[in-house]
């Protein structure tokens, strides 16, 4: 059985936390002691917190009065609510806190069900209890209840390079599949960027994000892990980094990042990957290509589909490379004008109309004859059609002898021009 301790100021965050998996129905209060638990088997949140407030009026010095255990028995160990009840009272007896008030919660909202309990460690004056030496007396005591009760004791996982990394299961412990694959992936794989990070998380079902704010004034740089389904969903409540261990802070990843510099070799992958896009027939055998040389490649998109991002896992060289450290035709840009190409329209060159000038004979009639059978339209209607539709194609009917055609030559345009200003300058000095 393995227990864990967490000492924090919020007791109505711990209450909270458990009521909801309560009133969820994800779990049951089991027993409490000193603290009133409704009829109904629900969690009233608020009244448990004023029950323990009438326990402990006075808080005293202590800037983090609340203990928060669970205790976690093996999976093989098949036990009762009364087990559980008893095995919670007892374990509190022995580390001390048995007069003291709590609440006991048993979670079963993942298959190996567990227990919380929720307590303090001030007494009615105000006064501490003592924590001396709390999480050795706590390992002592469930080996104790181990040994008395006949469970399976508990063994530390040990992981070696060898063990392999899955994804999470989300009817297993969710908490420890986290961590346990944040601890391999850091350990195994070089990675420089927090893009390169999150690709080889992602494809074990894990994602980090930063968290960055001010509380109390003061700033905080984080990192918050989540553990998301095949779709990228959540399907858990996100662990901070200080709930998973150090291997997970930011300052540890930080350090990755630099160490992983003077260890990445970019030729091999490089290499792969180019032969893999030389022969490719598309994005798709792109990416089977890849797979075949032990390659993942995650994609990033924007709404409109288009790449913006793109990231090499390469597990022959336990590495993830973004595309444009192995070059430019491997970066996101190039790879979606290669896949996501689109037919451009051809262009076709403005042909000249020409349209006979009317006789002088019977103008007007002939004009008016012309406009409503349809045929050819007066130079000032076809100017507001062209203003009408936005077509900026300048040719005006009728009007084409003035536009630029083949006897335009350019060379003598630019030296008529030139002489022009010649001659403005001449005379502005006389």
């Amino acid at each position: 059985m393995v227990a864990k301790i967490s000492i924090g100021s919020s007791l109505y965050g711990a209450l909270c936390y458990n009521g909801e998996k309560v009133n969820k129905e994800n779990g049951r209060i089991l027993g409490s002691n000193k603290i009133i638990i409704p009829v109904d088997g629900k969690a009233d949140i608020g009244q448990m917190a004023e029950n323990f407030r009438l326990f402990m009026p006075k808080m005293g010095k202590t800037k983090k009065p609340v203990l928060h255990i669970s205790l976690n028995p093996h999976p093989d160990d098949r036990l009762s609510d009364q087990d559980f009840e008893i095995l919670a009272r007892e374990y509190l007896d022995k580390l001390g806190f048995g007069e003291q008030p709590y609440v006991i919660y048993k979670h079963e909202d993942i298959d190996r069900h567990h227990i919380h309990i929720v307590t303090v460690n001030v007494n009615e004056e105000g006064k501490r209890l003592n924590q001396d030496f709390l999480y050795q007396r706590s390992k002592k005591i469930t080996t104790e209840l181990e040994e008395k009760y006949n469970l399976h004791k508990a063994q530390r996982e040990k992981i070696s390079p060898d063990t392999p990394i899955t994804k999470i299961d989300p009817t297993g412990d969710i908490k420890r599949q986290v961590a346990n694959t944040v601890k391999m992936v850091g350990m195994r794989y070089k990675f420089q960027s927090m893009g390169e990070y999150n690709a080889i998380l992602g494809l074990y079902n894990v994602r980090c994000d930063t968290a960055d704010g001010r509380v109390n004034g003061r700033e905080y740089h984080g990192l918050v892990y989540f553990a998301t389904d095949d779709n990228g969903n959540t399907i858990a409540t996100p662990f901070k980094a200080s709930r998973l261990g150090k291997f997970a802070s930011r300052t540890a990843i930080a350090g990755r990042f630099e160490r992983a510099k003077e260890k990445i070799d970019v030729a091999p992958t490089k290499r792969k990957v180019a032969d893999a896009l030389s022969q490719s027939s598309g994005k798709d055998d792109f990416v089977t290509k890849l797979k075949e040389r032990n390659i993942d490649v995650v994609f990033r998109y924007t709404d409109e589909g288009c790449i913006y991002g793109v990231t090499f896992v390469d597990h022959d060289t336990m590495t993830a490379l973004n595309g444009s450290r192995l070059g430019k035709e491997f970066s996101a840009n190039a790879l979606n004008a290669r896949f996501n190409q689109q037919p451009q329209p051809t262009e076709v060159a403005p042909t000249a109309t020409v349209v006979p000038i009317p006789t002088p004979t019977n103008t007007t009639s002939e004009s008016q004859s012309t406009s409503s059978a349809g045929t050819a339209p007066s130079p000032t209607q076809s100017q507001s059609a062209h203003s009408d539709s936005g077509d900026y194609d300048f040719t005006l009917l009728g009007l084409d002898l003035f536009q630029p055609g083949q006897s335009f030559n350019p060379d003598e345009e630019e030296f008529r021009r030139r002489m022009q200003k010649k001659k403005k300058g001449i005379r502005r000095r006389f």
